[in-house]
């Protein structure tokens, strides 16, 4: 296996953050260079070890359903070559794995949509028969298809901290009303709209999350990334059953493995530092992110 990127060195462009993922360097005043590392974080904790080429991977797959979902809302990409915009010795840390993308007022809030119980929301749902205020029938079971999908919206934690499940009268408190609405319904009919895809190619998108900003304008913007195996709960179709965790084409296997891993003896609290990830898991792990990519690219 290659080796892996974990952190970028880019010193012609100012560091603006590195986030789980990403590192994010500033172009002029309205751009933003986005370089998709192989950093992995798993209960939003980033791991000591990287997933080699999961960066291009992630950088690939975003840009095949910003190209497929662009006619329903704007996305932040501003079609210029992220190559294009740092040194000749720099152009390798970008190659393939980097968004040259407008520089937009991130909403404080991550649009979830569920087309399926499973994760957070399917131990909501065992507590009350709901997730995040959204009442669902009773006698569901672990991976049921929901009736429709529905929107559960999360705040943005800060590094080393966990995302928290809100209701949507919460979101508009936050956002306010009507744009916590239009947020909602397209992020639904992104969600629609992929989910239908995905199928046709052997693919279940159980859940998936996207982020919005607004531009200068104040126009609704698709940003970061989307539907990618970092951001999406991807099963194959042939191995669905309901009552049981499908086999998954994201980083659920490594969320596994860490459930049963210890510290000191102990089991793991979900916070840093992350054990270490065996050989077997990073492989594991990239082979599954790799075979999502080839079901829907080819």
């Amino acid at each position: 296996m290659t080796t892996a990127l974990l952190t970028t060195s880019i010193t012609s462009l100012p560091l603006l953050a590195r986030g789980k993922v990403r590192d994010n360097y500033a172009v002029g005043d309205d751009r933003m260079l986005m370089v998709a590392t192989d950093r992995l974080s798993a209960f939003d904790v980033i791991m000591n070890e990287g997933i080699p080429g999961k960066g291009e991977l992630l950088t690939q797959m975003a840009m095949f359903w910003f190209a497929h979902l662009g006619h329903i809302v704007p996305n932040h990409l501003t079609g210029d070559d992220p190559e294009s915009v740092v040194t000749p010795q720099e152009r390798a840390q970008v190659r393939g794995r980097s968004m040259l993308v407008k520089r937009l007022r991130p909403l404080p809030v991550e649009a979830v949509v569920r087309g399926y119980l499973a994760g957070s929301g399917w131990k909501a749902y065992q507590q009350s028969q709901a997730v995040c205020g959204v009442a669902l029938p009773a006698g569901m079971k672990n991976a049921s298809k929901l009736p429709e999908p529905i929107f559960t919206p999360a705040t943005k934690a800060e590094a080393g901290d966990h995302d928290e499940n809100i209701d949507f009268a919460r979101m508009s408190e936050i956002v306010g009303s009507e744009l916590a609405a239009k947020v909602r319904d397209v992020s639904i009919r992104l969600y629609t709209t992929a989910a239908k895809l995905a199928l046709s190619k052997g693919l279940i998108i159980a859940d998936t999350k996207f982020e919005f900003g607004l531009d200068a304008d104040g126009t609704l913007t698709l940003m970061d990334e989307v539907l990618t195996p970092d951001s999406s709960r991807y099963w194959p179709l042939s191995g669905y059953v309901e009552g049981i965790n499908p086999p998954s084409y994201d980083k659920q296997f490594v969320r596994d493995w860490l459930e049963s891993a210890t510290v000191g003896g102990r089991p793991w609290d979900k916070r840093a530092p992350a054990p270490r990830l065996p050989t077997t898991v990073v492989e594991h792990t990239a082979a599954r992110y790799q075979e999502a990519m080839k079901c829907l690219i080819g």
